[in-house]
């Protein structure tokens, strides 16, 4: 890979909870950690000229925590972003957000909508946050649009498809 440059990044977040348990702290100590740790990545990521860095923050199997938990990385979820949208601008970067974004709680939903868009269509490096997503959740949601589209006669199932 000599001479490469990466160009996008994706980093599943996973572990903190596990990591704050091991030294016998509560698990939101390690989320609050983990925030920690994102602001000096999405730092580093910009300052080394990345093009897009996607955070895996939040999946569809994350809602089977304790709402305790929940609330708390919400919470935590609504911080960063009032915290430091101004900063996104700053710097040009733009947020996009995936996933299903109306399970989020009010606060944090309304305070990522108004950060993406805020920052839409910024030059910089594009910080992409997974929320409430899942490969399954996404595939299934996907194909529930394709059906909806086909049924109102707006794409032709057939079309691409080879005959056998």
């Amino acid at each position: 890979m000599s001479g490469q440059v990466l160009r996008h990044v994706a980093i599943i977040m996973d572990g903190n909870g596990r990591w704050a348990q091991a030294r016998g702290l509560p698990r939101l100590a390690g989320h609050r950690r983990g925030a920690a740790a994102v602001r000096r990545l999405i730092t580093h990521c910009r300052e080394a000229g990345l093009e897009a860095l996607t955070l895996y923050a939040f999946s569809t199997e994350n809602w089977a925590r304790p709402a305790l938990e929940i609330n708390g990385l919400m919470e935590l979820l609504g911080d960063f972003l009032a915290e430091h949208e101004t900063r996104l601008r700053e710097h040009g970067i733009e947020l996009r957000a995936i996933g299903d974004l109306d399970r989020l709680p009010a606060r944090p939903r309304e305070l990522l909508r108004r950060a993406v868009s805020a920052t839409r269509g910024l030059g910089g490096m594009r910080l992409t946050l997974a929320l409430s997503y899942g490969g399954r959740d996404e595939i299934v949601r996907v194909a529930r649009r394709l059906a909806f589209l086909a049924a109102a006669g707006e794409l032709e199932p057939q079309v691409g498809i080879p005959e056998r």
